[in-house]
């Protein structure tokens, strides 16, 4: 069992309390660490350190070159301890070791993108009907706080951290208490890197104390958080109570999965279980509705419980592992309330909906599939974040939008044809931020990532994910000699 400790003003550092948390691993549930739990004190701290190293000028105004530099070195650093990084993700979160694997690399990847970024940040001038020049600048926000979640421990750390930086800002990082081993290790990695004490800070601790007292510390000037609604509600109400702290909220969905008649259909099949069910289903973007044209209806259902009996679950550890278990024993008895909703809604469990019976110990979970759901149902309108997915027949095109919009969530969605001009009629109606066509998830750091409606506001990744941590300013210079004269 190994004691880490938080990282603030350049030091590794207890929690001022000296309490400490237990950090189990999923699949074995041992502890595998434990980390200080912190507090209102410590995320003080944290915000003074971060204040500190902004108000001083020394990272805000190194040059872009000197902060791009920086993000490609901890980058390097990333890559090099890729094995290590994606072992200890695995053991933490339970994900399959392939999928961590391709985290870590999109983790150095997001570091590049924004390292390169850096030096590409341009103002603007604006032709006034005047004698004069008016610049348009972009600053800085000032210290900015992210909280993330425990899907993805490492690489959500690097969609908040890296574009911060890239701006210009100094940063509060809080990983999930669940999961924070990895955004620990990364601390060392930034110390190693040659980043100024202060400008990045990691700290522990839950969502209802740090969490909550960066949302209402005066010294952070933005904070982003990928979390619940429930969550994302908190922390706006608290910044717009406080210093009106610019907020971005990314809070999940109920994504559709929209497969029409005209689709390939193994290619449909594949993209139906990829959509749900890596990650164990944890994935905020996650197809958990699938919207299938009632003509294919049977056949495609009965593909689908094919392939998904043969996904293998295990060790997160063995290559051949295809699901490892839940993040958490919470996270496994919210999974399994759903289940028994919407079995008492009427839905019927065609395919898994318990715990695989060769496993004693780890919170592993059947990969599940719901058929005979209406889209009023709870378990198609509420997240459920598990490896849990409703079928729902639609007669037409029209149909299958309507569908698809009667979700409060609007983070992603996907449509599967041959006709492109369906497709496009299609994605055009659709309100959500994602939309893929005859594919779903790949992410890329070069495009935003985002929703509509309660999936929050604001973008991630991309030069739009940057604009998010920058100020623009104004700057009016007159060209005139003579005096205004208004008097």
């Amino acid at each position: 069992m190994k004691p880490y400790t938080m990282y603030i003003n350049g030091r590794f550092v207890d929690a001022k309390s000296g309490k400490r948390m237990n950090v189990i691993n999923p699949a074995t549930e041992e502890i595998i660490a434990t980390v200080p739990e912190g507090d209102t004190m410590d995320a003080e701290l944290a915000a003074k350190a971060a204040r500190k190293a902004f108000d001083s000028g020394e990272w805000p105004s190194l040059t872009h070159q000197a902060r791009g530099r920086l993000l490609f070195k901890l980058a390097e650093l990333v890559r090099k301890n890729k094995p290590r990084l994606a072992k200890l993700e695995s053991m933490n979160n339970g994900k399959p070791l392939i999928e961590s694997e391709f985290d870590i690399d999109d983790v150095a990847t997001c570091f590049e993108y924004y390292g390169g970024l850096a030096t590409k940040i341009y103002g603007e001038v604006a032709p006034v009907p005047d004698n004069a020049i008016s610049l348009i600048l972009k600053e800085p926000i000032g210290v900015a706080a992210g909280i993330i979640p425990w899907n993805y421990p490492l690489l959500m750390a690097a969609w908040k951290l890296a574009p911060a930086l890239c701006a210009g800002c100094t940063c509060i990082l809080k990983p999930a208490s669940v999961t924070p081993l990895t955004a620990l290790e990364l601390a060392k990695l930034i110390e190693e890197a040659g980043f100024p004490k202060g400008v990045v800070n990691i700290i522990t601790g839950g969502g209802a104390t740090v969490g909550m007292a960066l949302a209402s510390s005066r010294l952070v000037d933005k904070i982003a958080i990928t979390g619940s609604v429930a969550t994302g509600r908190e922390i706006m109400k608290t910044a717009a109570e406080t210093n009106l702290k610019k907020v971005t909220l990314e809070l999940g969905g109920k994504s559709a999965n929209i497969f029409f008649a005209d689709s390939d259909f193994e290619a449909a099949i594949d993209g139906a279980l990829f959509g749900i069910f890596p990650n164990q289903g944890e994935i905020c973007s996650a197809g958990s509705r699938i919207l299938v044209e009632k003509s294919m209806l049977d056949k495609f259902v009965n593909a689908m419980v094919k392939k998904t009996k043969k996904i293998k679950l295990g060790d997160p550890l063995k290559r051949d592992t295809k699901m490892g278990p839940l993040v958490s024993l919470d996270q496994y008895k919210r999974v399994m309330k759903y289940i028994e909703i919407g079995k008492r809604e009427g839905a019927k469990v065609c395919c898994g909906g318990q715990r695989p019976k060769n496993f004693k110990k780890g919170y592993f979970m059947e990969p599940t599939i719901f058929v005979k759901v209406n889209n009023k149902m709870r378990i198609a309108q509420e997240e459920i974040f598990g490896p849990v997915v409703t079928v729902i027949p639609f007669k037409d095109e029209e149909e299958a939008i309507r569908i698809a919009n009667d979700s409060p969530y609007g983070l992603a969605g996907a449509v599967w044809t041959r006709d492109i001009f369906k497709a496009f009629r299609v994605v055009k109606k659709v309100r959500a931020g994602i939309l893929w066509v005859n594919t779903m998830q790949p992410t890329f750091v070069e495009a935003p990532w985002g929703g509509y409606k309660q999936s929050g506001g604001g973008r991630e990744l991309s030069h739009y994910g940057l604009e998010e941590y920058m100020q623009v300013k104004q700057v009016h210079i007159n060209l005139n000699e003579a005096p205004i004269g208004w008097y």
